[in-house]
This record gives structure tokens, sequence and C-alpha cells, in this order.
């Protein structure tokens, strides 16, 4: 049952230590150790209204029916496909929760006085009752192991340090909304869970069980399935799904996202409905690794083993890798290969689930054995296989596919 979260919240004594996450979550979260760490910070999230969210009306309807209702759950997982609108709206949702101006404005839509000091604050990034927790976090640890880590996970040190912590102190601000504070958790799915690992989910059941007084927290999620059953039973479910093409065409006006002539249809059904891909498509370029790919995927669909595919693949995320961190100083090698990674997977899926559609057996065939390749190398991926050896694993298993489709 859903508990209603009190607009007053007990004043506490404690003080907020250095290195609680608030509206620094995104700028500087920890005093500075003695051991070198990056100076850069974290850019604060932006400042979005539920107007923002395009073709995300049921979703929506239940954010915007708890806060009317004024009977609000205190733990949420947001989820659905990537890059859909799941943290845009968690941030919408949070900006509203904190404000206590919130209210039907001229149009009859729940939203809060755009000037007001909570949105103020909000924009600027400063606001200590608005905790955004990312993996890049762990580059602000005081515990220089934490800080090294290949940045693949969320480790407890960062829930400890900007959740479990800061969630049984004081709010810094005394006139707030419906909720004291709000915790966002992007990628939740990336919250460790492994034996040999610290705990990290199981770390957090008490609090989503029984959180303080004013608190709400956010898990947002594409891989649901990844969180333990025990945290899903404890959090109200909002599903996010993908958008269709008009709704896509909406947002890229909204957006001003313009697209090449030469490869729009192929950057759509790459996007899959999902406006956060088709940026990256767009940003990184991933038509380009489309055209290379196509005639050594053309071989391998044939049941010829195409000796440069392999090598290629591992090439075009290398360098995409590379690229990325090179451009921001909290970026990890590793996790970017494991980004580009994901979209090399991405771009492959596309291409077999068009061949699903095409009424041909043998191809429908082929596509399905193909897929199933594509998930052997995202589990080798995720056993810390080398990227290299994967691409070449899976170059044989696509040309051992076609197979499947010739036997039909």
């Amino acid at each position: 049952m859903a508990k209603k979260v009190s607009k007053k919240t007990t004043k506490k004594t404690a003080r907020k230590p250095a290195g609680a996450a608030g509206g620094a979550s995104r700028g500087r979260a920890a005093s500075e150790p003695t051991d070198a760490r990056p100076d850069a910070t974290l850019p604060p999230p932006p400042r979005v209204a539920f107007t923002d969210i395009i073709a995300q009306d049921r979703a929506l309807a239940i954010l915007k029916n708890a806060i009317a209702s004024e009977r609000l759950h205190h733990a949420w997982i947001f989820h659905g496909p990537k890059g859909v609108g799941k943290f845009t709206a968690a941030l919408a949702f949070a900006a509203a929760l904190l404000d206590p101006t919130t209210a039907p404005n001229l149009s009859g839509q729940l939203a809060p006085d755009p000037d007001s000091p909570v949105q103020r604050h909000i924009a600027a990034g400063t606001h200590p009752d608005l905790h955004v927790i990312t993996k890049e976090l762990a580059r602000y640890s005081d515990d220089r192991a934490v800080r090294e880590r290949k940045l693949l996970t969320i480790p407890k040190d960062v829930i400890d340090t900007h959740l479990l912590r800061p969630s049984v102190l004081a709010a810094g601000v005394r006139d707030h909304g419906l909720a004291a504070k709000v915790f966002i958790i992007d990628e939740a799915e990336l919250l460790d869970r492994s034996i040999t690992n610290a705990p990290t989910q199981n770390a957090i059941l008490k609090t989503l069980e029984e959180p303080p007084p004013g608190t709400v927290i956010i898990l947002v999620t594409s891989q649901e399935d990844r969180l333990l059953p025990t945290i899903r039973s404890r959090c109200q479910r909002v599903a996010f799904a993908r958008l269709d093409d008009d709704a896509m065409k909406e947002w890229m006006r909204a957006a001003g996202v313009a697209l090449p002539p030469k490869h729009a249809r192929w950057l759509l059904d790459f996007a899959d409905g999902s406006p956060g891909a088709l940026l990256e498509a767009v940003s990184g370029d991933l038509a380009s690794w489309h055209e290379r790919l196509t005639p050594l995927l053309d071989a391998a669909d044939a049941g010829r083993y195409a000796l440069d595919l392999g090598p290629t693949m591992a090439g075009l995320v290398d360098t995409w890798a590379a690229a990325q961190a090179e451009a921001s100083k909290n970026a990890s090698k590793e996790a970017a290969n494991h980004e580009g990674a994901r979209l090399l997977f991405r771009l492959l899926a596309s291409r077999y689930r068009t061949q699903m559609r095409t009424g041909n057996p043998a191809a429908a065939e082929r596509a399905a054995a193909a897929i199933d390749a594509l998930g052997v190398a995202e589990s080798e991926l995720r056993s810390n296989v080398r990227l290299v050896d994967v691409c070449e694993d899976l170059s044989i298993r696509l040309s051992e596919a076609a197979l499947a489709g010739h036997a039909v």
C-alpha cells in the first residue's frame, strides 16, 4: 500500500557531512582526500517539466495522479527501453515533488511555478535535497580503490555516501512540497549485486521499505530484470514505452534534430522508438558503422566467414570508446568499451529485426539464430572476455547462423 509522504518532516539536528549528495550530487560530492583526484565536477541535471516529455501519457498520468492525491509512494521504479524519457520524467517528478508551489496551472496541468526558489535552485544544480546518483560519482569517492574502478557498476560506497547517509539527515530546505528529499538512481541496473563484491542492492532494501519521512527514491532502469525481486516488490513500477514514428517526428521537431536524408530511414530503424538511441546514433556517426559493416555482414549472411568482420567490429568500438574516454576525464575506457559494444550489438540487432519482418522463413530463421549469437556475445562481454575475442567469436557465430536459414 502506498504510504503518504508527509509535507512536514521533523527537523533533525544532524549536520550534513562533507560529501553528502544533494544539489551537488552532480557537483563536488566529497571532501578532497590526500590522493590526487579529478577536479572537474559532474554537470547539474537539467531543469525539465512534464511538458518536455513526449508520448508517455500513461506514465505521466500515474505520476500526476500520485501528486494530486497526495498519497505518494516512497519508492519508484521507472523502467522501459533506454532513451525514451525515464530519467527526464524522474527529474520532472522530483521538481514537482520538492516544490510547494506545485498546483494546477491555467491549463489545468500540475506544474510548479517555473520562477520559484526551488526551480531556480534546481536549474543551478544547487538544490540540497535533489540527489542524482550515477556511477560517475565513484570518481569523487574518498576511497582511492573506488575512484580507480572501471565504472561498470554503481559501487556500494556511492550508495552509502549519496543515499544511505544523507537520507537520514535533515532536509536542507525547510519549505518543501510533498517530498522533503528526492533521490534518483540512474542506470539502477548497474547496482552491484554480485556475491564476490559489495551487496549493494541488498544494502538499500531497508531504506526502500521504510525511508525517513518525506523521502522519495526513484530507480531508473532499462533492465528491470537485473534488480532483485525484493527491490521490485518494494517499489511502485511505472512503465515507459517506445515512441511510434509520429511521436519520434514530433520529438525531432521539438528538439531541432535533422537527419541526413541518405541515412534517415536507417537511423530511425536503429533508434526503434528511442530518442536517446537516435541521438547516440547521430553523435556517434553510427551510420558510417552501418556502411562499413554491411558488406561483411552480407557475406556472413550467405554463410561465408568474413575474415575482416571481427577486427572491424572491434576496431569501430575501440575507436569510439577511446574518443569517449578522451572527451571526459570522468570516463573509464573499460566502461566506454562496454557502452560501444552495446551500440554495436544494437546496430546488429536492428539489422536482424528487419530481416525477421521480411516474411521469408529462411531469413527469419537465420536472423533468430543471429540474435541468439548476440546474446552469447553480450554474456561474454559481461564475463570480461576481451572485446577483440568477443567480436571474433561473434563473427564466427553469425556465419554459422546462416546455416540455420539454409536448413529451412
